[in-house]
């Protein structure tokens, strides 16, 4: 007999266990069973003397009494075409598309089972299309059971005969099962293979003493593990397999939010340096000079962030908001709150241009309050530095001692803020500017900065959730303030899809379009995917010549890069016009220079790559085009499209691709320019991408510790299960007095996202 944490090695051999092992990383009977079906082929409805509907599935069995090949009408090959006899007096039309290599496998008179959708022609006639087929043995003259001894046949119904076959043949009584479960595989662990393990590792599973209380389950009206592990690979029933994931998708929000409840609970441990608020310093002062007034949800925010930075706990907090709803005037105000207290705040974005971009803007916001130690400062004054990676020697030497010292009470920067050479006097609190440009051991590397023995508060920011961010909200790993309306001045933004392939005038009308708009004392940006110099294509990347190069070197969809389009504009459709261009492989004081230019207003139209995404803010500026639109994220499209529309005129955003009208690329754009509510956009992108490793680092969908559990559709199991995480944790710190609620915990996050969550 077996438990769930017996090596598969030991029940299925050293073969089997091994190519589990590369392709799905199992190790335990438990990883196995957790593998769940990705869908369940039916044998589909029996063949009657009605006609079946259109779009059906059907299972027939019959003898072949016609196989004939033809050559393919429009391309290269054949079909085999097939009549089968099912002993209802009309025989079934079926088609196999790669007729040559069937043809010796399907042949007349054998008999056959088939199994495969109902297409069609006409009216009144009908066909399967490529179905899954497998040759069957002749019935015995007494009836019994045929026996099948070498599988021969296509699709998932080869697959299931080989899973059913033993050492005597395949159990054809398999087939009679209602619903047979179809795995995710790979090229080398087929479906089929992964059946044949489940089936013999619950044929040896002992009982498995279930982690849930009963009066749990009672009040969830939930199975036991026992029968969920069982049913939700070989159901009986429809009911089985929905009654298995209501329990499952539990267990997994379960687990999830006894982590996270869990990493509360340690996280409450730690102490901060209060920050309470004061009336005399230089927050107050702040207030006092700002020239407009506040929205009622920043006034809401920046309560909220002051509440938390006056107690011992450190603030985790995501301060979530459309492009342009303000975030940077509350962050300013709690970096203030803190300096009120002696202590210092860094300020961590992902691009030079994004630093530099806020230590002009905060100090501009400041004035003489930010400019301690300089003529004219207030009294209350503090500085404002700013650390880059490519800053000159002495530059960068007087700002490091600035922080060192303390004199710096904000110290602004990109990664390089966190190279050991940065020390400060006392970080009292971090804030983080599109916080999903960073991974969460470059953060936990800032906040190391702290005296010992003090966490600093923390604060991160984004102006589109992205999904592992919606995923960790929804689960209660961060306390949220949202920002939902714009400020004063703010103007509405147009969003329009520019069919390039469809329509190539309209290009041209977009380069109409930016004139008419400079004429009138406006400014634009023109967006690309890529530089496009010759470093692209050395690395495998790009080149120049505007191609993309796969790795086999193969030329894929056409893009145009920044350097090709500058060109093409300041010499063709825009040449009256000042054009300008920043990229990322510029030389700092080459783009500090332009974005000044462009600031001024001595730059009429900026040829860019996505330096400018976040952070960048020229009122002046009306339109922007995007290139290649299709090659950025939803996220990214928003982000860029923010750039516009910041002052007293409104915006015109033009998403130009080739991509093929009514496909997904396409869908994605047209869902963009529809819509200017970024929370709505977070939800299309997380719909897309899936929600990511939610307890690891990794962005993408791929690597999902998810199985069943959806972050978008099950807000009511994630919330009850959140509830009862809480509760436990708290009545019993570290699961000591519930063991199997332990173990479950641990099962779903292994040792290295632990780690990764307690650095979060």
């Amino acid at each position: 007999m077996a438990k769930l944490s017996d090596r598969l090695d030991h029940l299925l051999g050293a073969k089997a266990a091994a190519s589990l092992a590369d392709a799905f990383d199992m190790q335990t009977v438990e990883d196995l069973l957790r593998h769940y079906p990705l869908r369940y082929a039916t044998q589909g409805q029996p063949l009657t003397e009605e006609a079946p509907e259109d779009g059906s599935h059907i299972t027939v069995i019959g003898r072949i009494t016609k196989a004939e090949l033809k050559p393919m009408r429009q391309r290269r090959g054949s079909l085999l075409k097939v009549v089968l006899d099912t002993g209802t007096g009309k025989g079934v039309d079926v088609t196999f598309f790669n007729g040559d290599k069937v043809k010796y496998v399907v042949r007349e008179g054998a008999r056959a089972m088939m199994s495969g959708t109902v297409n069609y022609w006409r009216p009144g006639q009908w066909n399967l299309s490529h179905p899954g087929y497998l040759i069957l043995p002749e019935n015995p003259d007494d009836d019994a059971t045929p026996t099948l001894t070498t599988v021969r046949g296509g699709g998932d119904l080869r697959g299931i005969a080989q899973s059913a076959k033993d050492a005597g043949g395949v159990d054809m009584s398999f087939f009679e099962r209602e619903f047979i479960p179809v795995y995710p595989a790979t090229a080398k662990v087929q479906s089929w293979e992964i059946l044949a393990c489940v089936r013999q590792v619950l044929d040896q599973l002992d009982p498995i003493d279930d982690p849930l209380p009963q009066r749990i389950r009672d009040d969830r009206e939930l199975m036991a593990v026992s029968d969920a592990l069982r049913l939700i690979h070989l159901p009986d029933h429809k009911l089985d397999i929905e009654q298995a994931k209501q329990r499952l998708r539990f267990d997994e929000a379960l687990a999830l939010q006894l982590v996270l409840a869990e990493r509360r609970h340690e996280v409450s441990g730690r102490t901060a340096r209060p920050c309470p608020p004061r009336t005399d310093g230089i927050a107050a002062a702040f207030d006092e000079r700002l020239p407009f007034e506040l929205t009622a949800g920043q006034r809401q925010v920046i309560g909220e962030i002051s509440a938390d930075l006056s107690r011992e706990q450190p603030m985790h907090r995501l301060l979530q908001g459309e492009v342009g709803s303000g975030k940077t005037i509350v962050a300013l105000h709690a970096m203030l709150q803190v300096v009120d207290a002696g202590q210092q705040c860094a300020l961590l974005a992902p691009t030079e241009v994004l630093a530099a971009q806020h230590y002009r803007s905060l100090r501009a916001m400041l004035g003489e309050l930010g400019r301690a130690g300089e003529l004219g400062a207030a009294d209350t004054a503090t500085q404002v530095r700013l650390v880059t990676g490519s800053m000159s020697v002495a530059t960068k030497r007087a700002a490091l001692l600035a922080a060192v010292t303390g004199e710096a009470g904000i110290v602004i920067g990109t990664h390089a803020l966190i190279q050991d050479a940065v020390e400060f006097f006392d970080l009292g609190m971090v804030v983080v500017d599109e916080q999903h440009r960073f991974g969460v051991e470059q953060r936990d590397a800032l906040r190391a900065k702290a005296k010992a023995g003090s966490t600093p508060h923390l604060l991160v920011m984004t102006a589109t959730p992205i999904p592992r961010t919606i995923a960790m909200t929804t689960l209660g790993d961060l306390e949220t303030s949202t920002l939902t309306e714009l400020p004063r001045g703010r103007s509405p933004i147009a969003s329009k899809v520019v069919p390039r392939r469809v329509h190539p005038n309209w290009v041209e009308r977009a380069w109409e379009r930016i004139t008419e708009e400079v004429r009138e004392g406006r400014q634009a940006y023109v967006v690309c995917s890529r530089i496009g110099d010759d470093e692209d294509g050395a690395n495998g990347g790009k080149s120049r010549g505007g191609k993309s190069k796969a790795a086999d070197g193969k030329e894929g969809p056409t893009t145009q890069a920044v350097l090709d389009v500058f060109d093409q504009l300041r010499t063709g459709p825009l040449s009256e016009l000042r054009v300008g261009l920043l990229h990322g492989r510029l030389p700092s004081d080459d783009k500090d220079q332009v974005m000044r230019e462009f600031n001024d207003g001595g730059i009429d139209v900026l040829v860019c790559t996505t330096v400018v995404e976040v952070g960048v803010d020229v009122p002046n500026a009306t339109v922007m085009v995007i290139m290649d639109a299709d090659r950025f994220g939803v996220s990214q499209l928003h982000q860029l499209r923010g750039r516009i529309g910041r002052g007293k005129h409104p915006g015109l955003c033009l998403l130009v691709t080739d991509t093929a009208p009514g496909g997904p690329a396409m869908t994605r754009l047209e869902a963009v320019a529809a819509t200017t509510d970024g929370f709505e956009l977070a939800v299309l992108d997380l719909r897309q991408r899936r929600e990511g490793d939610v307890l690891g680092s990794a962005q993408s969908g791929t690597a999902r510790s998810l199985r069943l559990l959806s972050l978008l559709d099950d807000l009511e199991v994630i919330t009850a299960a959140q509830e009862l995480a809480r509760e436990l944790v708290e009545q019993d710190p570290g699961l000591s007095r519930h063991p199997g609620l332990a173990a479950m915990m641990h099962a779903a996050v292994d040792s290295e996202r632990l780690e990764y969550l307690a650095k979060s």
